[in-house]
């Protein structure tokens, strides 16, 4: 193999690893998922939160040992970061009250809308740019999200899917947060920011919410924070290897896994109308995420 072939060989190589990567990342997360509807029959969101975040650093922190350690934690934006954990946090709290009152697809498929609130987003908060096809396609991802908010078609809308439209809107919110941490700060810190001001926060409730578990959920309360942790390790791993634009699309799979986990544990069908709301969706992210590429090449 020639020096050339092997260089075109290489980028293909990790493009596919990130692809992969990137499938792995949602499989563990929606598992995760699953995990955190079970146990939100039982246990409060933020006792849940409070483990999630507590054992991610497992998985984290020999990633931080290798990447430079303490150095690596050095910033001085720490306003910032606390700002962006304050709406990660409330959009966990959001999503796992919501995994206790609605079927798991109908939680995934409506935070799918978050890419389309960052587009709304953007204009105010980051002062970009967003041409005309880009805010139609924001306006029919709308309109996707108000059909999947009243998938009983009972009333104008369902009100337990306030919750993870709300996580949405938060959670997009903390993603144009860590666009403005990005310019100066590493993902690592970003996520070990993170994840230690919402073990801070949620343990501060502990003393309000706390329900002391068995043996048996406490294992599973310990798997959610790895789980966590480790998928959030993948994501960023696939982001290096691959271009966003490519392995991005690939998030969307998750409404796939957690139809067949819905299925599989809890009996759930997704009703028509969620499903059309999602198809809606995710042609317009796919399609958002695509004028952006375009956008990022030409400017």
């Amino acid at each position: 193999m020639t020096s050339a072939s092997a260089a075109s060989a290489a980028p293909r190589q990790d493009t596919l690893r990130g692809i992969l990567l990137m499938l792995g990342a949602v499989a563990v997360f929606s598992t995760m998922d699953a995990l955190i509807k079970h146990l939100a029959e039982s246990y409060s969101p933020l006792q849940i939160i409070f483990f999630r975040n507590l054992f991610a650093f497992l998985p984290l922190l020999p990633v931080l040992a290798r990447g430079g350690g303490i150095a690596l934690l050095r910033t001085q934006r720490l306003g910032s970061h606390l700002g962006r954990a304050a709406m990660g946090f409330g959009a966990m709290i959001c999503f796992f009250t919501a995994f206790a009152l609605m079927p798991l697809a109908d939680v995934v498929a409506i935070s799918l809308s978050a890419p389309i609130f960052v587009t709304a987003f953007s204009v105010p908060l980051l002062a970009e740019r967003v041409g005309p096809r880009r805010w139609a396609a924001v306006l029919v991802g709308f309109l996707g999200v108000l059909v999947m908010v009243r998938p009983g078609g009972e009333g104008l809308v369902q009100p337990a899917a306030l919750l993870p439209l709300g996580g949405a809107v938060l959670y997009a919110l903390a993603l144009i947060a860590m666009r403005k941490l990005g310019a100066t700060e590493r993902a690592t810190t970003t996520v070990f920011y993170f994840t230690l001001a919402c073990t801070v926060m949620s343990a501060v409730a502990q003393p309000f919410v706390w329900r002391t578990p068995d043996l048996g959920d406490f294992a599973l309360l310990v798997c959610v924070g790895l789980l966590g942790g480790s998928a959030q390790l993948l994501m960023t791993q696939s982001l290096r290897l691959a271009p966003a634009a490519v392995v991005a699309p690939f998030d969307y799979s998750a409404l796939v896994f957690s139809i067949g986990y819905g299925f599989l544990f809890w009996g759930e069908v997704p009703d028509w109308m969620l499903l059309a709301g999602a198809v809606i969706v995710v042609a317009s992210g796919l399609y958002i995420l695509h004028r952006e590429t375009l956008r990022r090449r030409t400017g």
